[in-house]
């Protein structure tokens, strides 16, 4: 792998992280397996930067579209009872990072976003978590503009509605 190519990886490392974490439904080990896949990926050239997009949209791109290869492998991999098994320990012993979140309000907004349809989630997460713009976070996708802004501003409007407090004479 060429340096350059190199240095602009690991400078965005934290930030890929994050999305990959975003895209895993908060699984660390998935997220780990699948940025470490997205990895190898650009190793082996399965997957090159051509120029259309900035190299951060197009990074952020090869994870997500390989978070959804791991997905739909895992899918067939697991059998009925391996998937009922999986929901159980994942009642019962909640990975370390959900453990971590004490701050209630940061528990509040995790609570809301999760009310919020995939693509609203997706957006809202590109935008403020990874500093993206709107016409990026639409690359990213694979949806256009048109459509991210309207899931944008959707979700925030939604948001906003959730996180009001409720009046007393309600």
């Amino acid at each position: 792998m060429e340096r350059a190519l190199a240095d602009q990886l690991e400078a965005l490392h934290p930030d890929a992280f994050g999305w990959a974490l975003h895209c895993c439904a908060g699984i660390q080990a998935q997220a780990e397996d699948v940025l470490q896949n997205a990895y190898l990926k650009v190793e082996q050239e399965r997957a090159s930067h051509d120029g259309r997009s900035s190299f951060k949209t197009w990074w952020f791109g090869v994870i997500r579209f390989t978070a959804h290869e791991e997905f739909r492998r895992q899918r067939y991999r697991e059998s009925l009872v391996g998937k009922l098994l999986a929901i159980f320990v994942e009642e019962h012993h909640p990975a370390p990072s959900r453990q971590v979140e004490k701050d209630e309000r940061h528990a509040e907004l995790r609570r809301c976003l999760a009310q919020l349809p995939t693509r609203q989630t997706e957006v809202l997460h590109l935008v403020f978590y990874q500093d993206l713009t709107i016409q990026e976070a639409a690359q990213i996708m694979g949806v256009g503009i048109g459509s991210a802004r309207q899931h944008y501003e959707r979700g925030k409007a939604r948001l906003r509605s959730l996180l009001q407090p409720e009046s007393p004479h309600e």
